[in-house]
């Protein structure tokens, strides 16, 4: 009887040795493995340019949104062959500007007329599904952007919340998500970029 106890011991011992918490895919490891991943993780840049820009730039969201808020003017300015057809416009950021801006360009960016700023991260709110076959799933999902500054958050509201979905594999040392693109599925970098609005 004893030694019989203490074969099940081992036995058990044994099984719960080789299941790891991985080997199951539940919505906390997906929540776990999208929002440790490398690619939901990366800072949002939000790239400006001063100087001569043409047109359509100048009118695009973020330019509008920056004179808005009184950081950016521009001036109707002569096009450069290379940014053409007219009107072209000449953007220089405002003492606000300067001001707001001073403290985000990187040191080496102050004299450029191209500069990326952080402007936001992802943040996952929930998974909302996950659909399993075999070795592969599909992981729905909920996040939005949480802004690092006040110009990101002019860029990303922090309310609106985006619906995405995600791939995962079965590998030997457990489920990962799938990051860039691999057979079967959507990688994680598509689903941010294709990701929609959640009702």
């Amino acid at each position: 009887m004893r030694k019989l106890s203490i074969l099940v011991i081992c036995a058990v011992c044994l099984l719960l040795s080789s299941c790891s918490p991985r080997d199951f895919l539940t919505r906390r490891l997906a929540a776990d493995l999208i929002a440790n991943s490398d690619t939901f993780r990366a800072v949002q840049p939000l790239e400006l340019h001063t100087g001569i820009v043409p047109n359509k730039e100048y009118l695009s969201p973020l330019y509008l949104a920056l004179q808005h808020r009184g950081w950016i003017t521009g001036a109707v300015a002569p096009c450069p062959p290379a940014l053409a057809p007219p009107p072209c416009w000449g953007i220089t950021l405002t003492p606000l500007g300067v001001d707001t801006f001073q403290t985000l360009i990187a040191p080496g960016d102050a004299q450029k007329q191209s500069f990326n700023i952080p402007a936001a991260r992802r943040e996952l709110i929930a998974i909302t599904g996950i659909a399993k076959q075999g070795g592969l799933a599909d992981v729905e999902f909920v996040w939005k952007w949480t802004p690092l500054n006040e110009v990101g958050a002019v860029m990303y509201s922090s309310d609106t919340r985006y619906r995405s979905a995600a791939s995962f594999r079965s590998y030997d040392d457990g489920w990962r998500v799938v990051e860039a693109n691999a057979r079967p599925g959507q990688p994680l970098d598509n689903a941010l970029r294709n990701a929609e609005p959640a009702q």
